[in-house]
């Protein structure tokens, strides 16, 4: 069998989505090189501040202060996702591109009067803009009766999210552990970058329930998603922020989303990386650097990641995505969520033919046998490798 026929993954449409939506149609969200990098509360005031963010990789803005003129977003080439923050913004303004209805209404609302709440706020929004929101871990999990939580996910929204964060807030250490989610999460494992993937795939079967699919996005601290009042846990290292990153894109994230405050513990502050920005020695520094970089590769992928995967197991203890482009195949790959660190073997599908495999970002090849098959190490359950393969 050519790998070309192999069967793929369930497919939302891609970049293709967004021209349901005047808006993002507009603006070019359809274009298989965009991907959506968004942050939550960022404040922007200056062209040299955007450029900075956009440095970053960041695409999008979640989340502003009322005063923000729409021409910050129209220079720099970025997109707002909101309500109008001021008479600076139209309906014709081709760098708003979506309506956020509100956040975590499932943890601040009782069901029925969440809906109630959503409802009201999807039918006030203006025609030809997409509508986003994005609720806690109980729509993913056993806390909530799951016809509400799949209520939630499907009935107001074209684009959805969870927050949920792992490495940082005290749910991985509460005793006894309760492993509560629909994509279970081992007590030894649950504070590593593989249960950002299980939160995509949790979302995912919700959002599955009612035969439709729309874009899954992923929430990621850049520095500390711990709640305000403790107890401070850790902030996620520059290695744990790339892979939970990667995790989530292999588990089929069609966005990634920066919370981008860190409320407890020493390294704090309202807009994480604008303290990088003007804040020499900042605490948050290398954390900020693995923002550009993975979104920096990211960036670079999208018209490889904007594809639709193929359903193909490429070996045992692994998290892969497979992808075909321009005649090559990319594995992306970082070890399951159910075991450790270590050596893995690979075995390519059938229809492809080749001696070695290029592993992009890293100046390496590894060497593929007549089987197909091939060997490589992750160092830590965080660690993430993309390979190219001709085909």
């Amino acid at each position: 069998m050519a790998v070309q026929d192999l069967p793929r993954i369930p497919w939302e449409g891609g970049p293709d989505y967004w021209k349901k939506f005047a808006k993002a149609d507009g603006a070019g969200w359809d274009d298989p090189n965009f991907f959506p990098i968004a942050i939550w509360y960022n404040g922007i005031s200056s062209d040299a501040e955007v450029q900075y963010d956009k440095d970053h990789g960041i695409n999008t803005y979640m989340g502003m202060s009322d005063t923000t003129p729409y021409s910050l977003f129209e220079a720099n080439g970025v997109y707002w996702i909101g309500g109008k923050l001021n008479d600076t913004f139209t309906e014709q303004s081709r760098n708003w591109v979506g309506s956020f209805l509100d956040d975590e209404v499932d943890g601040r609302f009782t069901p029925d009067a969440g809906r109630q709440h959503l409802q009201a706020l999807a039918a006030n929004t203006p025609q030809g803009f997409f509508k986003y929101a994005n609720f806690t871990q109980m729509v993913i999990s056993h806390y909530m009766v799951g016809s509400d939580a799949q209520q939630f996910v499907n009935n107001f929204t074209d684009a959805v999210s969870v927050d949920m964060y792992w490495y940082t807030i005290p749910y991985c250490s509460l005793r006894p552990y309760t492993n509560a989610h629909l994509a279970p999460v081992s007590e030894q494992n649950c504070r590593t970058a593989s249960s950002y993937g299980k939160t995509m795939n949790a979302l995912r079967m919700q959002d599955a329930a009612d035969g439709k699919l729309q874009p899954l996005w992923q929430f990621v601290e850049n520095l500390n998603g711990g709640p305000g009042e403790g107890p401070f846990v850790a902030n996620i290292s520059a290695g744990q922020l790339q892979g939970a990153v990667m995790n989530s894109v292999i588990n089929e994230a069609r966005g990634i989303v920066y919370f981008n405050q860190s409320l407890s513990g020493t390294c704090g502050g309202g807009s994480v990386l604008r303290l990088s920005q003007v804040m020499p020695g900042f605490c948050g520094a290398d954390q900020m650097e693995a923002v550009k970089t993975v979104n920096a590769r990211i960036r670079e992928l999208a018209p490889v990641i904007n594809t639709q995967s193929y359903d193909f197991s490429l070996g045992n203890q692994l998290d892969t995505m497979l992808k075909i482009r321009d005649g090559y195949a990319y594995i992306f790959a970082m070890v399951d969520g159910n075991s450790a660190p270590g050596s893995r073997n690979f075995k390519l599908p059938d229809g492809v033919k080749t001696n070695q495999a290029e592993v992009l970002f890293e100046n390496r090849t590894v060497q593929v046998d007549a089987a197909g098959s091939f060997a490589d190490t992750f160092e830590s359950e965080y660690a993430y490798h993309i390979y190219k393969v001709k085909l």
